[in-house]
């Protein structure tokens, strides 16, 4: 008899209803020669610190730290848990050999390698891999089963994380709540976990250490059309007004027209990170609350494989596209076909093909989430616009480019020589515009491309964003009034981290990077795995370290003290965590020794322990409780820098905010200061 084990009891059903196995028994079905079982996620998890030495059970700091010889799994102690892995057990006992039907990636081979182990199963294992749930994926996938040991190092790369993770959580946080906690908080230190909460810590003091200075814009109108000076900002009212003065009254002169045509690429087909991103910016959705559509999608086989790092195919994905696409021709959302406008102009052709989409190089266990091409039915609300995002997604890279028109427009106000002044003065004006010659891909997505209010860009992510704007036709050399004006103006602090900012963070290990290309280049040393990144963001909810302020994550006076507490950079540093990320990737690729990954970890984290208790300073952690995540700020402003901050004009009164502006609190004493919201 041959075993199958899956991850869910419905993957089982699929799987089990394909391979004929149709008869339901307590914990499995069975039929045709097979037995299909399955698990619920993890079944099985390291040893907890008193498995191994009832001396590490209590919480004490003479224990740290806590390094087993040898690691071990046990069984998670739940009833059904318990249960179902007694049928495992069995059925593994007197299997003839056993196909390893979990999910297709690293976490899925941990779970199943585990229950295995657990289990002792002696006889023959292959592995069942494929992108997608379709009938069709699942045959083929019998049809060309795998070697159990072809997938030997991306175990070890998942064994390695576990280990890693177990070996800096335990220790570092029973090493920090024991010396710092107070005895009344767990404080929780992870690998992913902290560094993550740095980049929020860290962000948020630099907003609230930003000190906004003034500075001046000279720009006129000519034409109904405002050119902006090219000297760029003024530091100083009177170097401003001198300019201004220099210009008044003189007639402006256009000196140089420039047009130039440009194609503008499609946007890439979505990794997780990119679709957790657009999700969180166009329906606010949570990336854990993206992670489970989009699995479900998969699940109910209208997506592919959803925990994918790569926005490529491989080649042989090519001649099924035709297929999926004409699926998505069918598909109708209360009876209208959302896509078929879009599809009928290349439909009949040959699909496009480029290295941009295609690239078999790129693609390592699994390919871009696409749509499989089974027609979706019966999808929830959230559901049907995680479907839309991804199909609108993989029609558009088959669509032209955008090809537009750019003109630049330079002129110019000279003023004569004077006594003062002996040489001619000349100050450069520029506009830019750009035209929408034929929107391409861009008909797609239509109007509705705004993001959030911690993006400027229109387009979808990994699109080039921009309004774009048509200037009226100038000619060089044509001169004429126009309209100077100086407008104070006033710098202002990075944005607060939203979700989808957050993410993209994690992704480049906490550098900003808007190029798709060297986004791409560095996902590499980006802390987390995709699938990860979301329950890593909803640990810190959890611990109370971080809270929402509407879109905004701001952490908590316990998670600030945290960050501040932690002097080893190797637990907040994000190039360390990149760095360890990155040493993983390269186990499960061959290129690196998970002995020698694991042996660094163990040195670390002796290292860490004994610097923690070498501090003499009698330092603690604030608690954040429940109430205190609840409390509502009794003032709209409180979380503005500027507010408090003393009036730049008349320096008697500080700012405050009103409704639609800051302003200055001696305004009833005829103050003028105001500046509009611009940001928070």
């Amino acid at each position: 008899m041959v075993v199958c084990i899956a991850e869910k009891p419905s993957v089982a059903r699929d799987i089990a209803r394909i391979i004929g196995a149709t008869s339901s028994r307590d914990g499995y079905m069975e039929g045709n020669g097979y037995q299909v079982t399955w698990t619920y996620g993890h079944l099985c998890t390291l040893k907890e610190p008193g498995d191994y030495t009832q001396s590490w059970k209590p919480w004490a700091l003479t224990q740290l730290p806590m390094i087993p010889q040898r690691f071990g799994i046990k069984l998670i102690p739940e009833e059904h848990i318990i249960k179902q892995f007694a049928v495992i057990e069995k059925l593994m006992q007197a299997a003839d050999a056993i196909v390893n039907c979990g999910d297709a990636g690293q976490e899925g081979e941990l779970i199943q390698r585990w229950v295995m182990q657990k289990a002792q199963a002696k006889c023959p294992v292959k592995r069942l891999w494929i992108s997608s749930m379709t009938d069709e994926a699942i045959r083929e996938g019998f049809d060309n089963l795998k070697d159990q040991d072809d997938y030997q190092p991306l175990y070890m790369a998942g064994m390695s994380r576990a280990i890693g993770d177990w070996l800096l959580g335990m220790n570092a946080t029973r090493l920090y709540t024991l010396k710092y906690g107070q005895n009344r908080q767990v404080l929780s230190i992870g690998r992913v976990q902290t560094p993550t909460l740095a980049l929020i810590v860290n962000r948020q003091k630099e907003i609230e250490n930003f000190k906004p200075e003034p500075y001046w814009v000279l720009a006129t109108v000519y034409r109904d059309t405002t050119f902006t000076a090219t000297k760029g900002k003024f530091t100083s009212k009177e170097e401003g007004e001198q300019a201004f003065a220099t210009i008044e009254g003189k007639p402006f002169t256009v000196t140089k027209v420039e047009k130039k045509e440009g194609k503008e690429q499609p946007p890439q087909l979505y990794d997780l990170t990119s679709l957790q991103v657009d999700c969180n910016r166009k329906f606010g959705f949570s990336a854990e609350q993206t992670l489970n559509l989009i699995q479900a999608l998969y699940e109910k086989k209208f997506t592919t494989y959803p925990r994918v790092d790569t926005q490529y195919l491989s080649d042989d994905i090519y001649p099924k596209c035709p297929q999926t696409m004409n699926a998505l021709y069918q598909t109708k959302f209360a009876g209208v076909a959302p896509y078929a406008e879009f599809i009928k102009p290349i439909g009949g052709k040959p699909l496009k093909k480029t290295k941009r989409v295609f690239d078999t190089s790129k693609v390592t266990d699994h390919h871009a989430i696409i749509p499989t091409g089974v027609i979706p039915q019966y999808l929830s609300d959230a559901e049907q616009k995680v479907f839309d995002l991804v199909a609108r997604r993989f029609i558009g890279v088959f669509l032209p480019d955008c090809k537009f028109s750019t003109t630049t427009v330079l002129g110019e106000v000279r003023s004569a020589a004077t006594e003062s002044q002996p040489t001619e003065q000349a100050v450069e004006f520029k506009v830019t515009g750009k035209e929408i010659l034929d929107p391409g891909w861009r008909i797609v997505y239509g109007k509705d491309q705004k993001n959030d209010e911690d993006d400027a860009n229109v387009a979808p992510s990994g699109a080039e964003g921009g309004s774009e704007r048509t200037l009226p036709t100038f000619t060089k050399g044509e001169s004429g009034p126009h309209k100077p004006t100086l407008t104070e103006k006033w710098t202002t602090p990075p944005p607060y981290y939203n979700e989808a900012s957050l993410l993209r963070a994690m992704e480049t290990a906490g550098k900003f990077v808007d190029n798709e290309e060297l986004r791409a280049a560095m996902k590499e040393n980006g802390i987390g795995r995709p699938s990860s990144r979301a329950s890593i963001i909803e640990t810190l909810f959890k611990r109370r370290y971080i809270k929402r302020d509407r879109k905004r994550l701001v952490a908590t006076p316990t998670g600030i003290e945290l960050i501040d507490l932690i002097r080893e950079e190797l637990l907040k540093s994000c190039e360390l965590t990149g760095i360890w990320e990155k040493k993983l990737r390269d186990i499960e690729h061959q290129k690196y020794d998970a002995r020698q990954f694991i042996d660094e970890l163990k040195q670390q984290v002796t290292q860490i322990v004994n610097e923690v208790m070498a501090d003499n300073s009698n330092r603690r952690v604030a608690v954040t409780t429940e109430e205190d995540l609840k409390k509502k700020k009794k003032k709209k402003g409180e979380a503005s820098p500027l507010v408090g901050q003393p009036c730049p004009l008349c320096g008697k009164g500080h700012i405050i905010k009103g409704k639609t502006a800051y302003g200055c609190s001696e305004w009833k004493n005829g103050c003028t200061w105001r500046q509009p919201f611009n940001t928070n």
